[in-house]
């Protein structure tokens, strides 16, 4: 038997799909892939298995057992494949090379996800709207969407987001502001938000639907729009028949059920259910007004303010 790891001899067939083993108690394991057999069960949570090197990877769930420990950095991982795994973030090891185009991946199942770019698979299809993904994972964060689940906390505020990618970007407000706005006193962590919002002082609308022709100064603000020509309405209530075009148009419908208004004002007893609510609301007590009238003196709180001032002068 032992001779078959030097020779690769494998004269033990699998009955049902043809699959070769060098032992007997390999092919005794293999075979509970298809009956279903699991005789090993955990006496904590009562998940099952078919082999007993599974449960035992699987106990270290529960007792929180990392023994195997990376060298270059603290990290600890529950097996060795997992270590060996997180090496090649040190290494900066990438075997596993696309065979379309020249990218390459430091695990085999990112190629396999990867894949799906070219042939343009999505075989991981949403059971509560239309919408299907590239893996796994992009349906758990959408799935998210209708859950209203937002496992990703800011460490410096309350709020919290069903992405890390919005956490992130939501960081940034925390940090110091350098670009300041010269038309108005509001700062931005990064030039690009700045520009993005020097549109609304200019006048500038870039973005220009190919439908209606109508325009915007922002790209995710067409996007939007363009849902309207659609109508398409992927995110859906699981509490009622309503569906949205956009996942915060849901997250504020949410709301109409558990009644919440989370955002408060701190300078008197008003909330509110949306944050640009709040925004706008913050000014009463500021008399903050941030838009400019660029052919009078005249200045508003709010955007809507300025859009029927502009008439007196276009005559519109």
């Amino acid at each position: 038997m032992h001779s078959r790891v030097h020779t690769g001899e494998k004269p033990l067939s699998c009955s049902v799909c043809m699959k070769s083993f060098s032992t007997s108690t390999a092919l005794k394991r293999h075979l509970m892939v298809h009956t279903g057999e699991k005789p090993f069960i955990c006496s904590v949570c009562g998940k099952s298995f078919n082999q007993l090197s599974h449960l035992s990877e699987h106990a270290k769930v529960h007792t929180k057992e990392k023994p195997f420990i990376c060298s270059l950095c603290t990290k600890s991982f529950r097996n060795l494949s997992s270590l060996r795994l997180h090496s090649r973030v040190h290494t900066g090891e990438k075997p596993f090379r696309c065979s379309v185009c020249d990218k390459s991946f430091n695990q085999s199942g990112l190629v396999t996800q990867h894949l799906r770019v070219h042939t343009r698979e999505k075989p991981f299809t949403c059971s509560l709207c239309v919408k299907s993904f590239h893996d796994q994972n992009a349906l758990r964060m959408h799935f998210r969407v209708h859950t209203g689940e937002k496992p990703y906390k800011c460490l410096l505020c309350e709020k919290s987001f069903s992405h890390p990618s919005t956490l992130r970007k939501h960081s940034r407000i925390h940090k110091e502001k350098t670009f300041n706005c010269a038309h108005c006193i509001r700062t931005f962590p990064s030039l690009i938000s700045l520009k993005a919002h020097l549109h609304v002082h200019a006048g500038e609308k870039p973005f220009k639907c190919s439908l209606c022709k109508k325009t915007f100064n922002k790209s995710s603000q067409l996007k939007k729009h363009s849902r309207v020509h659609t109508r398409e309405k992927p995110f859906s209530c699981p509490l009622c028949e309503k569906s949205f075009s956009h996942p915060s148009d849901l997250v504020r419908h949410s709301r109409v059920h558990t009644g919440e208004n989370p955002f408060s004002c701190p300078l008197c007893e008003k909330s509110f259910s949306y944050p640009s609510d709040l925004v706008r609301h913050s000014r009463v007590h500021t008399g903050e007004k941030l838009f400019r009238c660029s052919l009078c003196d005249k200045s508003f709180s709010q955007s809507s303010g300025l859009m029927r001032h502009s008439r007196v002068h276009t005559g519109e």
